[in-house]
């Protein structure tokens, strides 16, 4: 069993916003498989992709951001699924505009989700997918950048890496990270060459 979060905020207010490219992804790739998200309790929204070889849970945490972490760590421990088989999907805004990364661990990069991620869980060597939302003007606050929409120009790119993070997803299920990181952290790609 495999358990793929994607972080954002919930409601309508937070919807489109660049913090929110984690549920972005997880609604494509619900789509993507005919899937449904429901409420499980009231920590999470989940969609469950039942495959042959196993399941795959697409989880939009609905504590919000900054306790993201609550909330996976009583998914992972009701459903028994082992940090190994977790895949965090966030923004960055350390990233260019569309620019996908892949690690195995690492540190949280000033993202609040991935922070929360590693205190519930106590250790940050789980698998996370970065999606680059850029940082946008240095004297603009960062909470007012992040909790933005994507300007009409900006949103093509985003698009696509939302797109392109939904198909590294899909290669992590099958075939683990090294494939994600080889094919998807390309420098300077933007597309889906």
């Amino acid at each position: 069993m495999k358990l793929v979060v994607g972080l954002g905020n919930p409601g309508a207010r937070y919807r489109g916003t660049r913090h929110n490219v984690g549920f972005e992804v997880m609604d494509q790739l619900a789509a993507r498989h005919g899937l449904a998200f429901g409420a499980w309790k009231t920590l999470a929204e989940i969609a469950e992709w039942r495959r042959p070889e196993d399941r795959v849970w697409f989880v939009k945490p609905m504590t919000f951001m900054n306790l993201s972490g609550d909330a996976v760590l009583a998914l992972a421990g009701f459903y028994k699924v082992d940090v190994a088989d977790l895949l965090v999907v966030c923004d960055d805004v350390n990233l260019p505009e569309g620019r996908l990364r892949a690690r195995p661990d690492g540190s949280d990069g000033g993202n609040n989700g991935l922070r929360s991620m590693t205190a519930s869980l106590g250790t940050d060597a789980y698998a996370r997918l970065r999606i680059g939302v850029g940082r946008g003007d240095e004297r603009r606050d960062l909470v007012d950048h992040v909790l933005s929409r994507f300007d009409p120009d900006e949103q093509p790119i985003i698009n696509s890496a939302v797109d392109r993070a939904a198909d590294a997803v899909e290669v992590w299920i099958t075939d683990g990270l090294a494939p994600v990181m080889n094919r998807f952290n390309r420098p300077g790609d933007t597309s889906d060459a």
